[in-house]
C-alpha cells in the first residue's frame, strides 16, 4: 500500500484540491509541503498532534516537510475556530514560544540539509511595506469571497476585527513566498483552514501562473463531536512540565470505547494489518486497545522509557500498588493550610483536579472522590498538614484519575 492510500484508510484526509495530482506527487515522494504552527503558547498540544504525525508519515515516504513557525502571523492571530479575539502576544513571548516549538518538533521530524526545514514567517512578513502589499497582494482577493469563508462567518455576529481580517492574506502570502523561494508545492492543515489554504493556491495562480496544491487533515473529534485534547484543567500538552507523561498516558488510556480504534488508526504508526485485526474487538479487548494507544502515543511524544514508566504506574495503581514516583503530584505550600488543616474542596482545587470550589463540592456530594482511602463526608472535611508529610496522601477522582498531594 502506498502512502496516499494509507492516509485514506487511516481516515486522515478531509479535502484536497486535485486528488489525482496530489496522490501521484505524494506517492512518488515529490511533495515539498508545509504546515504552519502559530506560537500562541510555549508548548505544542494534542491539537497539533495530527499535523506532526502527518509530517512524520510523509517524510518517511520520501516527501520533504517545511515546518512554518508563525512568528509573523502570531502577531495577528487566526480567527478560525474562535468566537472571540485572541490575546495579542508580545514579540518576546512569540519568540520564546517559537523556540519551544522547535525543540518539540525535533522529536517527530528529521531536520537537516535535504531533509525537513524550519522557517519563521516573521522573516518575510515583518518587513513588508503596507502599501506595496495592498497593491501587489490585496488586489488578488475578493472581499465578498473572503466574507463567505467559514473562518470569518462564525465571527461576524460578535464582530470581526480588521486585524484578524488580514489573517487570510498573510497565510496566503506565506504559501506564495514558500512556493517562490523554497519550491514548496503543497500546503497541509486542519480542516478549518481550508479557506485560507485556497487563498494561497489562488494567489500563486494569479501572481505566478502556476498550480499549487492543498490538503486538509481530518480534525480529531470524539464520538460526541467535540475536539479531543482537552481536559477539565485545559489542553493536553506535549511538554512534560505542563502535562506529565503519566497524565498524557492516562488521557489516551481513558478515551471512549467508540473512539479508541479511530485514534489508533489516525495517530499511531502501527501497521494497518495489525489495526485491521482490532476492528472486531469488544469488552476487555477494547481496554487492551486503549493500553496500546496510550503506550504508543506516550512513546512517540516522551520516549519509550517514560511510556513504560507510565504503563507500569497505571497498572500498579489499578492493582492497588505501583510506584508513586511517576504519579502526578502537587506540593502543598504552607499558606494553603489554616490552623494546620486544609478542607477537601480546597485540596482538590489546589491539586488541579477540579476548576472551582463549586465543582469540588458537587464531586464530593456525588461520592466521586476518595482521599487517603476514604470518601470525604462533606466539602469542608478537614485534613491535617502532618498527614501530607513523606509520601503524602493519594487522591482518587472517579475510577481512573490518581493524584498525590504532599508537603516538604
Amino acid at each position: 500500500m502506498q502512502i496516499y492510500e494509507e492516509l485514506v484508510e487511516r481516515g486522515l484526509i478531509a479535502q484536497v484540491t486535485n486528488e489525482a495530482e496530489i496522490k501521484e506527487m505524494i506517492n512518488a515522494g515529490k511533495a515539498v509541503f508545509y504546515i504552519g504552527f502559530d506560537p500562541t503558547a510555549d508548548s505544542l498540544h494534542v491539537g497539533h498532534f495530527m499535523a506532526l504525525c502527518l509530517m512524520k508519515r510523509l517524510q518517511m515516504a520520501g516527501n520533504r516537510p517545511i515546518a512554518l513557525i508563525g512568528g509573523g502571523t502570531g502577531m495577528v492571530g487566526d480567527p478560525s475556530g474562535r468566537s472571540d479575539l485572541r490575546n495579542v502576544l508580545t514579540t518576546e513571548t512569540i519568540r520564546h514560544n517559537c523556540d519551544c516549538f522547535k525543540t518539540q518538533m525535533e522529536r517527530f521530524i528529521e531536520f537537516g540539509e535535504g531533509k525537513a526545514q524550519m522557517v519563521d514567517n516573521a522573516d518575510w512578513l515583518m518587513g513588508l511595506n503596507y502599501v506595496e502589499l495592498l497593491r501587489e497582494v490585496g488586489a488578488c482577493f475578493s472581499v465578498n469571497n473572503m466574507l463567505r469563508a467559514e473562518c470569518y462567518k462564525q465571527r461576524m455576529e460578535k464582530g470581526l476585527s480588521f486585524l484578524e481580517f488580514n489573517y487570510m492574506i498573510m497565510q496566503s502570502y506565506d504559501f506564495y513566498h514558500l512556493f517562490k523561494h523554497y519550491g514548496c508545492n503543497m500546503q497541509f492543515g486542519g480542516n478549518d483552514q481550508w479557506s485560507n489554504m485556497l487563498g494561497g493556491t489562488e494567489l500563486i495562480r494569479r501572481k505566478l501562473g502556476e498550480d499549487a496544491h492543498a490538503m486538509t487533515i481530518t480534525l480529531l473529534m470524539n464520538s460526541e463531536g467535540k475536539k479531543m485534547g482537552k481536559t477539565a484543567n485545559g489542553a493536553v500538552w506535549l511538554d512534560p512540565n505542563k502535562t506529565a507523561p503519566y497524565e498524557f498516558y492516562q488521557y489516551w488510556r481513558n478515551v471512549g470505547d467508540d473512539d479508541v480504534l479511530k485514534c489508533i488508526r489516525m495517530l499511531t504508526f502501527l501497521p494497518m494489518e495489525e489495526i485491521r485485526a482490532m476492528d472486531g474487538w469488544e469488552g476487555s479487548e477494547l481496554n487492551r486497545a486503549k493500553e496500546i494507544l496510550a503506550f504508543e502515543l506516550t512513546k512517540l511524544v516522551h520516549g519509550e522509557e517514560e511510556a513504560k514508566k507510565a504503563e507500569e504506574t497505571a497498572k500498579g495503581l489499578f492493582a492497588g500498588g505501583g510506584s508513586l514516583d511517576n504519579m502526578p503530584a502537587t506540593e502543598l505550600t504552607a499558606d494553603l493550610f489554616e490552623d494546620g488543616k486544609i478542607i477537601a474542596a480546597k485540596l482538590l482545587v489546589a491539586c488541579g483536579l477540579v476548576g472551582s470550589n463549586g465543582e469540588a463540592r458537587r464531586l464530593i456530594q456525588q461520592g466521586g472522590v476518595s482521599i487517603a482511602d476514604g470518601k470525604p463526608t462533606a466539602f469542608d472535611t478537614p485534613y491535617a498538614q502532618g498527614d501530607f508529610a513523606g509520601d503524602g496522601i493519594i487522591i482518587k477522582k472517579g475510577k481512573k484519575v490518581f493524584h498525590r498531594a504532599y508537603t516538604v
